[in-house]
């Protein structure tokens, strides 16, 4: 793909349970297909050599859904984690972990874990997946976790204590499915980051809704603030 990419993609992954109800199946269903889809534009993105992705895959509110529902997202997590071997393998796909792990079930954590160990050597597209994260409480950890000192806590020290410090801030925030708020994702990382909303539900995305986003994203002039002579 011509143009100037960028370097952290996140993406709102929405309507995985609109799309299963359109087709008059179970929202498992439609999670299911989600899945397939994460991994198809995990490819691409690797693929263009874009480095790094965060994908928001369990936020801290949706323990509000019903509880099966939340039960079958756990297992589908930890079965995914744990077949994926091969792929992250053939592509160098790093994986790693955004949120608190510890409200998570044990076997899921574990998944975690193991997967984000066997992945660590690998050089290629960083994948983020925030599971059981929220933008606001990962502030509240990070401001928990820096040490009692005089004077005033600045910027620095807040983001040197966030989840993945080491992760750039996103460059580009997509959000599908026609929903246009940021639902407490990477509230402090994408402060100054594109936004993207497509109508298009998650699912049904593929590599071209990607590039038209991308494509979208190379024609805007990033200011931070400033002023672009």
């Amino acid at each position: 793909m011509d143009g100037r990419l960028p370097n952290h993609i996140a993406i709102i992954m929405d309507g995985n349970g609109r799309w299963a109800k359109q087709r008059n199946r179970p929202r498992s269903f439609g999670h299911l297909e989600g899945l397939k889809t994460a991994k198809r534009i995990i490819s691409h993105v690797s693929g263009l050599g874009i480095p790094f992705v965060t994908l928001y895959v369990f936020s801290t509110e949706n323990w509000k859904r019903p509880l099966q529902e939340v039960s079958y997202l756990m297992g589908l997590i930890t079965s995914y984690l744990k077949k994926e071997y091969q792929f992250y393998d053939e592509h160098d796909i790093r994986v790693t972990f955004s949120g608190d792990t510890t409200e998570l079930p044990e076997e899921v954590a574990a998944a975690l874990k193991e997967t984000e160990d066997y992945t660590s050597g690998h050089g290629g597209t960083t994948v983020n997946l925030a599971i059981n994260y929220g933008g606001r409480d990962e502030l509240v950890r990070a401001v928990n976790s820096l040490p009692l000192k005089d004077g005033r806590i600045t910027a620095d020290d807040i983001a040197s204590a966030l989840d993945h410090p080491e992760i750039p801030d996103p460059d580009l925030v997509i959000r599908t499915a026609g929903e246009r708020r940021l639902s407490n994702f990477l509230i402090w990382e994408a402060a100054y980051a594109e936004l993207y909303f497509s109508p298009v539900l998650w699912p049904d995305w593929t590599a071209a809704e990607l590039d038209t986003a991308l494509g979208d994203y190379a024609e805007r002039t990033r200011r931070f603030g400033g002023i672009v002579s």
